[in-house]
């Protein structure tokens, strides 16, 4: 969650996600383990939250209520903050909020099967996804023709999107992703030593294919390709995120958690206050980083240039106001010191209401 913070500050500074620097590339590259990480604890957190239930229909309804509540937050109140504009007409974002919101909704369907089976489809859908790109081909064409836009929010396939909307994140291969997370709540729950060997094993044969396959076509590059072959291993395609990039994030994810488990002291705290109140960080995080980029920009130009984040996060910042790393970072860290105080005091009230409709933040 912290992590995810540098890249929306990044955003509004106007810097290019993929270079062209080392510096502002590894700026974006570190913050792509966030939306993998949700994803997947997402999924892992389902199914520990199944369990204290103990109710497979409770918990199918807590997900459906839980994933379409973030997709209503997505269209209104996050798409106000990203741009601070009404103009829905024209521009909304299908961002990593309704891709979770809608995963949820779509794993509840899937809760009533076995817990490997669950896994079996999660993997199936990561790893074949392309599929999704193939099957409209087999569709009658009155179904295409009619069906195509809404295709187009699971996998990309060539079709028209729904005007007026931005698909950043579609829906395969991230129910995979959940899914996959659910089954791996089982792990979660064996013996200590044998959880820690599993999340080696997986994590390190992840990072292991990851390697070889990704070395190798890291080896080949494309004609014009020039950057060089460490950051061409890293550069994997998140939208819609590769095999290769879920296997370069979620990899070193799992075999951490172990290490992560055991963490001690006050930086583990201050990093555990944030997670005890994930939505709530995620909802201020993003006004607050734009309030914070209006202030620079005024002090820097003379004027807040409110239409150069009018479709955020899609900025249009002119190369000679975009920002440097330090003021990236300084930004970034003086956000989230004030996200840290204010997630302080809310997971107190959540934690004193822990019955109440705040348990979906």
């Amino acid at each position: 969650m912290v992590l995810m913070a540098i890249d929306h500050v990044r955003v509004y500074s106007g810097l290019p996600g993929g270079g062209p620097t080392a510096g502002i590339f590894f700026t974006r590259w570190i913050t792509h383990f966030c939306a993998p990480a949700f994803c997947f604890l997402a999924g892992t957190s389902a199914f520990l939250y199944g369990k204290k239930l103990g109710d497979r229909g409770a918990l199918a309804r807590y997900l459906v209520v839980r994933g379409l509540l973030l997709v209503v937050l997505e269209l209104t109140v996050l798409r106000f903050a990203w741009t601070f504009n009404f103009d829905y007409a024209h521009f909304v974002l299908a961002g990593v909020i309704w891709m979770l919101g809608w995963c949820m909704v779509l794993l509840a369907s899937l809760v009533w099967l076995p817990t490997r089976a669950i896994g079996a489809i999660g993997l199936g859908i990561i790893f074949f996804q392309q599929l999704f790109q193939e099957l409209p081909r087999f569709f009658p064409e009155p179904v295409r023709n009619s069906v195509g836009w809404i295709w187009q929010f699971f996998y990309p396939a060539g079709f028209k999107p729904w005007e007026g909307i931005s698909i950043l994140y579609v829906l395969v291969p991230w129910i995979g992703v959940m899914a996959a997370g659910y089954a791996f709540g089982s792990i979660v729950l064996s013996e200590p030593s044998q959880r820690d060997r599993w999340c080696r094993w997986i994590g390190l044969s992840a990072i292991a294919i990851f390697l070889v396959a990704g070395g190798f076509y890291a080896a080949h590059p494309r004609p014009g390709e020039t950057l060089p072959f460490v950051l061409r291993l890293l550069n994997q395609k998140k939208y819609p995120a590769s095999q290769l990039y879920l296997l370069m994030t979620l990899g070193p994810l799992i075999a951490l958690l172990p290490l992560a488990e055991r963490a001690r002291g006050w930086w583990a705290e201050g990093l555990a206050v944030f997670g005890r109140a994930p939505l709530f960080y995620y909802l201020l995080h993003i006004p607050l980083i734009h309030l914070a980029a209006l202030l620079v920009t005024f002090l820097r130009e003379g004027s807040i240039h409110p239409e150069w984040y009018a479709f955020a996060p899609f900025t249009d910042v002119p190369p000679a106001s975009r920002w440097n790393l330090p003021l990236l970072y300084l930004v970034f860290s003086m956000v989230v010191a004030l996200l840290y105080f204010l997630c302080k005091w809310f997971a107190g009230v959540k934690a004193r209401h822990r019955d109440g409709w705040l348990r979906y933040l």
